[in-house]
């Protein structure tokens, strides 16, 4: 008598195409929130739509883009079970780089890639980049989710994201704008935002031995409460300012640190100097500083020191663009200037001691 045999599938090689159908279900309704006159159909297609004739209003449309992911934060996310903030990671870290030029966000993908599809898990990543949509006023198009069954466990995941801006072609913001007296406006971020947290595992972790959900009386609030406070995203703050005032330039602060991500913007024959001693980093700074002993320079080529953002202005501008930020909520301050390059080598750099 020949046994019968059971042929190979893709559900026995781990990968759960109904799990996948509903996760698609779940996030249905929060992709819709984020929803534009320009997008046309719904979640499920192949591609994503977006009407060009918008661009009609423009005379030169130039079109921006920009991808990311958020890194290692996602294995803080993934320790917590808190999924639905890692997503406002990923939209900060795709649409402020785009708004940086002057581009207004229009749209952007995802890409979900997981060990196992748990549909509310994915529903709640989802979830998360659609609130981040809505606070950079893009829409989410559409995305895919990844099932990676071997490769990664049940419940690792990793979040990518690529997203497209437009700007007109004479107001494209960027270093031929910049001018000697300028002044460099900073915007305070929320913490760490997403980047430099290689370091900070590292540290805090494996060096310092401390847990996730130790409360940390510096802090105010657990550890982990710390590690997974979303990226704040400037991208409707820096489109009010452009609008309000007179912008030349502005620099996204990310991996790199603050004189680095400066520097990107500044032309060759000018210099940005940032004065520590007009703002005081956060107390998670400091933290990571002390337990892993970690250099000022190291700690500030790694990580954002409390600027998420910063705008170089004419200082004629200046009291209208601090206004404009207070009104929307935005700490912001005069943290530096431009200044001839002369015999520097560098094109940003920090000086003076930060506040206590």
């Amino acid at each position: 008598m020949t046994e019968k045999t059971t042929g190979a599938s893709y559900a026995a090689a781990g990968v759960d195409i109904e799990a996948g159908d509903r996760a698609v279900e779940l996030m249905k309704e929060w992709v819709k929130k984020t929803q534009r006159p320009e997008v046309l159909g719904g979640l499920g297609g192949f591609a994503g739509l977006f009407d060009a004739s918008a661009l009609k209003r423009y005379e030169r449309p130039l079109l921006a883009s920009a991808t990311d992911g958020v890194g290692t934060k996602v294995d803080i996310a993934r320790q917590l079970g808190v999924y639905d903030t890692i997503g406002h990671d990923l939209v900060a870290m795709v649409m402020d780089d785009i708004v940086v030029c002057g581009a207004e966000p229009l749209f952007m993908t995802d890409y979900i890639c997981v060990g196992k599809v748990h549909p509310e898990r994915v529903a709640a990543i989802v979830k998360g980049i659609a609130e981040g949509c809505v606070l950079a006023g893009c829409a989410l198009v559409g995305g895919e989710t990844a099932e990676h069954p071997g490769l990664l466990g049940p419940d690792d995941f990793d979040v990518a994201g690529a997203g497209t801006g437009v700007v007109e072609y004479d107001r494209l913001l960027g270093a031929d704008r910049i001018r000697t007296g300028d002044a460099v406006i900073a915007m305070a971020s929320s913490g760490l935002h997403s980047n430099g947290y290689s370091l900070v595992r590292h540290v805090l972790f494996d060096r310092a031995g401390m847990s996730l959900d130790q409360h940390v009386e510096e802090l105010g609030r657990t550890l982990g409460e710390e590690l997974l406070e979303p990226t704040k995203i400037y991208s409707l703050d820096c489109m009010a300012l452009t609008r309000t005032a007179e912008v030349h330039a502005y620099s996204h602060i990310t991996g790199g640190g603050l004189a680095a991500n400066l520097a990107r913007v500044i032309p060759d024959h000018l210099h940005a100097t940032v004065d520590r001693s007009t703002w005081t980093p956060g107390a998670i700074f400091d933290l990571v500083g002390k337990a892993g002993q970690v250099e000022q320079l190291e700690l500030e080529k790694t990580l954002n020191m409390g600027v998420g953002m910063m705008a170089v202005v004419p200082q004629e501008s200046v009291e209208v663009a601090l206004t404009a930020l207070a009104d929307r909520g935005v700490d912001a301050w005069v943290a530096g200037e431009i200044l001839d390059r002369e015999d520097r080598t560098e094109g940003a750099t920090l000086t003076g001691s930060y506040a206590s």
